[in-house]
């Protein structure tokens, strides 16, 4: 591995001499850079940076270092995205000509489509197909910024099939660059089989699901989709402390489609993060103030299914933190393009290009637990760091929606 010295670097942004942990209310409207900079890289690690006039070139040889011009250009931490279920066997493109037609989310549900659809594919798919698919999904959204990455299973519903989806999200991380977290997420929905007898496969996941997945270490965390229509509070609390027993931290999806107290659930057993969170009050908002939960928005998600938005603007105003991320799944979020979540963020739910640039960096590490590692530009960190092409400001990254403005992606220390 050559070191990587990035010179002439129009603007360094997510700069941290002190790294902190996660960002939170005003403080997102802040975003630490330094502009003409340098950038060090060595053994994989960021080992230096700062103004580009304290740079003596003399001391990087040719032969140890390879050099890179940045000028015009800017450098940004890559992005973590803290929820994808990128691991399915084939889109679903028809249930979204039914959306356009007018049916919900909950209607396609209950005629056999939705989570239920991608699951009885997927059941029949091999290892080796379902590896191939994401291989191409994971090296895709490498191009648009990402250099870290949550994936849950929850399109098997079996035991078998579950654990099928773990050992691919396994094989993931042997075979791509990209730092990557598993979660499972077995009661994702409730499969036919059990029907009317929600409880009995709450049982089954309790009894046999996760002491399966826990011998087999195959999981880094444990989701429940606790929402209207699919999980209980109560269910939920099971769940989450038999995981728990097994050293499974909590990551939950919550008040997507209602206030169903997911989100009180999830600071109640000190979940990583609470996602979607399109429904939130006053309570759920003062419940996640006293916590280390990090509330993840998932804007593609709204905007594919045309659902009411998250109250962003009134969870930072508050003092919140707030994490983005990209949900890729089949059928809700079919993207992984992180630049266009920015986006959203910017133009659909009112944050600023500061606070976007927070909640796709250092607070979506926190919301997968590799904050130390990742998430900002610090001495000591993963290099994991992209070069833009030549934009005239950080504010441009969400502003041009349409295109992606890498130039270069390093991950590991290794151009890519």
């Amino acid at each position: 591995m050559k070191n990587i010295l990035i010179t002439n670097i129009k603007e360094l942004i997510q700069t941290e001499t002190k790294p902190v942990q996660k960002v939170s209310g005003a403080k997102m409207k802040e975003l630490k850079t330094i502009k003409n900079a340098y950038l060090l890289i060595e053994k994989g690690l960021i080992a230096g940076f700062g103004k580009m006039k304290n740079l003596d070139l003399s001391n990087y040889p040719d032969k140890k270092y390879r050099i890179i011009d940045a000028t015009d250009k800017m450098v940004f931490p890559a992005f973590c995205d803290a929820h994808t279920h990128l691991v399915y066997a084939g889109s679903r493109e028809i249930e979204y000509i039914d959306k356009i037609k007018g049916l919900s989310y909950e209607e396609i549900a209950k005629r056999g489509g939705g989570i239920l659809n991608s699951a009885s594919r997927l059941q029949v798919a091999t290892e080796k197909e379902l590896t191939e698919q994401a291989l191409e999904r994971l090296y895709e959204i490498m191009q648009y910024g990402t250099g870290a990455v949550e994936i849950k299973s929850g399109y098997g519903l079996t035991s078998e099939s579950e654990l099928k989806m773990l050992r691919v999200i396994r094989n993931l991380k042997e075979k791509s660059p990209l730092t990557i977290k598993a979660t499972f997420l077995g009661a994702h929905a409730v499969p036919p089989e059990f029907k009317g007898r929600q409880d009995a496969y709450v049982d089954h996941i309790i009894n046999e699901m996760i002491p399966l997945v826990a011998a087999e270490e195959l999981a880094d965390y444990i989701d429940v989709f606790c929402d209207k229509g699919f999980f209980t509070v109560e269910q939920t609390e099971r769940m989450l402390m038999a995981g728990m027993k097994y050293g499974l931290r909590a990551k939950l999806h919550a008040n997507e489609l209602a206030s169903s107290g997911g989100i009180q659930v999830g600071v109640k057993y000190n979940a990583l993060s609470v996602d979607h969170l399109e429904f939130t009050g006053d309570d759920e908002i003062k419940c996640l103030l006293d916590s280390e939960t990090m509330p993840t928005l998932l804007p593609g998600a709204a905007f594919f299914l045309n659902m009411v938005n998250p109250p962003a603007r009134k969870m930072l105003d508050a003092g919140l933190p707030l994490a983005l991320a990209s949900d890729f799944n089949p059928g809700s979020s079919p993207s992984g393009n992180m630049q266009l979540i920015m986006a959203m963020g910017c133009i659909v739910l009112r944050m600023l290009p500061e606070e976007v640039i927070h909640a796709v960096t250092i607070n979506g590490a926190y919301a997968m637990g590799v904050e130390d590692t990742l998430g900002s530009i610090a001495v000591g960190k993963k290099a994991n760091v992209f070069i833009t092409q030549k934009i005239p400001t950080y504010a441009f990254m969400p502003y041009a929606y349409g295109s992606n403005k890498i130039d270069t992606i390093i991950i590991n220390g290794s151009v890519q």
